[in-house]
């Protein structure tokens, strides 16, 4: 048993293709024990991802780079500006709930915009974290995952800086009622690396170097 978590941060744009390539080697080697949980933190070349209940209508763009991938949701838009967080964790040694698991990410999403005076929340049935904006609720983290013999891949993201308007060639997350938000546009102007390190500090408390991690 490893008693640990890797924690790798990309500094370059990493292409989808790419990570989705990394994160199966990574997620085989946690099931055969000759590696380390993994948390990555990255920034995406730009594209737009459809997860398992992806619907074409939903695409109001033909002309885009997409790509359809095994994780839960609909479709995203990754790029610069937007900081994601892959995470392979093995279940088996923590806690076999899915709920709790989507819970403790929201929660980790939740906790780090917290640090920033940033007032984020869940609505039911629509996973990932929502700010209040008069009188609808803007996205600013998406949560998408796949597990496969408990052990986790891909994640959540948070939109820091990002391109707003590229979430207007898709209907995002299926969502029709809301709108899409970031951190810049709440007027907090912050740099990846101060997110970084709200990041890990909030992972620590949730999930811990290793065991079961917490619902707080």
């Amino acid at each position: 048993m490893f008693e640990s978590v890797d924690w790798k941060i990309s500094k370059k744009l990493i292409s989808y293709d790419f990570a989705i390539s990394e994160m199966e080697k990574r997620v085989l080697e946690i099931k055969q024990n000759s590696a380390k949980e993994l948390v990555w933190l990255l920034e995406h070349q730009p594209i737009y991802t459809g997860g398992t209940s992806a619907k074409k209508e939903d695409l109001k763009n033909d002309k885009i780079e997409t790509r359809y991938t095994g994780r839960g949701g609909q479709w995203t838009w990754h790029g610069p500006g937007q900081r994601v967080v892959y995470l392979m964790l093995n279940l088996k040694n923590r806690e076999q709930d899915v709920k709790a698991y989507v819970y403790a990410l929201e929660e980790l999403i939740i906790l780090t915009l917290g640090d920033f005076s940033i007032n984020g929340t869940r609505i039911e049935n629509k996973p990932g974290v929502w700010i209040k904006n008069n009188n609808q609720y803007d996205k600013i983290g998406a949560l998408g995952i796949r597990i496969s013999s408990w052990v986790t891949f891909h994640g959540i993201s948070i939109n820091v800086n990002p391109n707003l308007d590229a979430f207007k060639n898709i209907v995002p997350c299926g969502v029709t009622d809301g709108g899409i938000t970031s951190l810049h546009k709440l007027g907090k102007i912050l740099a990846l690396n101060e997110i970084d390190n709200c990041l890990k500090n909030n992972f620590n408390k949730i999930f811990g170097d290793y065991g079961s991690f917490k619902v707080l």
